[in-house]
């Protein structure tokens, strides 16, 4: 009779346990060598080949196709991280099976949703942003100690009955800057220009609280400062966005559903190039959107392929 009351207790406490707690690890300290680093790229194949790219500064992560399957709907949106030290994190927070919290280094609290995150693409066409699935043939350039630059493709998709589009990309971001530099070159079965529309997803919180956003069409540039995500101390801090494109072939700003956009004018097989950035207030650089705005405002690119 003990026993049976034993094992009812057990099952009692194991139906009371969280799902997938026993999953949770906590997260291992960086090592010496690992602290010399100042950026780096993985990708997790034990996540459905999540690829992270991360600097001194902020973090980002892209998704693979096989999470399409295991997560729908997925997205070929820019996921960002916050990040509050100085060496590659991403790696050994995801390993703990608990990304969403933080554990002392940063936290994955931002989300892509079915959106652009921070800097995606589409083609917008009759007022629609056209988007493909998630990446495919990753080539890791050089993932570290002072760089992450790396290559994907994204396969053909439609836009409307128009066209059909491919896309490859190159990542790059140095030590130092929260901007990661884009060079993508777009494929398509019909010569005409094309109109792209580069964006940062609308993130809901609390209800209706989207965050700010900032449109200078003079320098071509688009920046959000998002809510804050929760309240006291249960708060996980506010994160930041831009996108900035070359002015000459700046053709606008537009919203669908799912984003904010800023629109620039592409030749089929030429590639061109953009940046695109994010922050964490609570990241010890930018704080407060104050900074972050003049952050922005203080950027000076290179838009040479």
């Amino acid at each position: 009779m003990e026993l049976v009351r034993r094992l009812a207790f057990l099952a009692l406490v194991l139906l009371a346990a969280p799902v997938g707690a026993e999953e949770h690890k906590p997260l291992r300290p960086a090592n010496a060598d690992e602290q010399k680093a100042r950026a780096a790229v993985v990708i997790a194949e034990y996540r459905f080949d999540d690829l992270l790219w991360e600097n001194d500064r902020i973090a980002y992560r892209i998704y693979g196709r096989a999470l399409e399957a295991a997560e729908p709907p997925s997205s070929s949106g820019i996921d960002a991280w916050g990040k509050r030290v100085r060496w590659p994190f991403m790696d050994r927070q995801l390993r703990t099976g608990d990304q969403h919290a933080d554990h002392g280094e940063g936290i994955d609290f931002y989300n892509v949703g079915t959106g652009r995150g921070t800097g995606g693409l589409g083609i917008w066409y009759d007022n629609k942003l056209w988007t493909s699935r998630n990446y495919v043939r990753p080539r890791i350039l050089q993932s570290g100690p002072d760089v992450a630059d790396f290559i994907v493709d994204y396969e053909p998709w439609p836009v409307d009955t128009l066209r059909t589009v491919r896309e490859t990309r190159r990542f790059t971001l140095p030590a130092g800057t929260n901007f990661t530099r884009m060079t993508s070159t777009i494929a398509s079965s019909d010569a005409a220009e094309m109109i792209v529309g580069i964006g940062i997803s609308k993130r809901p919180i609390n209800g209706n609280k989207l965050g700010e956003v900032r449109k200078d069409g003079a320098a071509a540039r688009l920046s959000w400062w998002g809510p804050a995500d929760g309240e006291g101390e249960g708060s996980k801090g506010r994160m930041a966005a831009a996108v900035i494109v070359d002015p000459s072939a700046f053709e606008g700003f537009a919203e669908d559903a799912d984003n904010y956009l800023i629109l620039i004018r592409v030749r089929p097989g030429q590639p061109f190039v953009y940046y695109s950035g994010a922050a964490w207030d609570r990241g010890g650089d930018l704080a407060i959107q104050g900074d972050w705005i003049s952050y922005v405002d203080a950027q000076r690119p290179d838009f040479r392929p």
